[in-house]
C-alpha cells in the first residue's frame, strides 16, 4: 500500500477537500505508486502552459483547485500511457467507494492528458 510524500501532500494545498479523499484512496488501491506533481495553479502558470502546448484552455480546474496532475513512480518516473491506465483503474474504484464522479484527461478525445484527474462537473456533491 503507498502513501503520499510530504511533496505530494504540499502540492495539494488548496485542491478540493473531495479530490484530494478521492487521490488518497485511489493511491491505497493503485498497483503503481503515483505522486502529485501539480494542484491549484496560478493564471500565469496556466497562461505558460497553454503558449507551451501543454494544456488546451485557460480555464483549467486547477485553477480553482479541482484538479491534479500525477506522475507514475517506479524506480523513476515514469511516463508510459500504460502506468497511468492503471493508476486510472484505481481512481475508478476509489470514485466508486466514495460516491464522487471525476474526469480522466486519458479519457479525453482531442488532447490525451494521461496525468490528470479532475472533478466532474456535472457531479452532484
Amino acid at each position: 500500500m503507498y502513501r503520499f510524500s510530504n511533496s505530494s501532500y504540499y502540492k495539494l494545498y488548496g485542491v478540493n477537500p473531495k479530490l484530494i479523499s478521492l487521490a488518497t484512496l485511489a493511491l491505497k488501491y493503485s498497483d503503481v505508486d503515483f505522486g502529485v506533481s501539480e494542484g491549484v495553479r496560478s493564471k500565469e502558470r496556466q497562461r505558460m502552459l497553454f503558449k507551451m502546448g501543454k494544456s488546451q484552455t485557460m480555464n483549467s480546474k486547477h485553477l480553482k483547485g479541482d484538479a491534479i496532475d500525477v506522475f507514475a513512480w517506479d524506480d523513476g518516473v515514469k511516463w508510459d500511457f500504460y502506468y497511468y491506465n492503471k493508476i486510472n483503474e484505481a481512481f475508478k474504484l476509489a470514485a466508486h467507494e466514495l460516491n464522487i464522479d471525476y474526469v480522466w484527461g486519458g479519457d479525453w478525445h482531442t488532447f490525451k492528458d494521461g496525468v490528470h484527474f479532475e472533478l466532474d462537473d456535472n457531479a452532484k456533491f
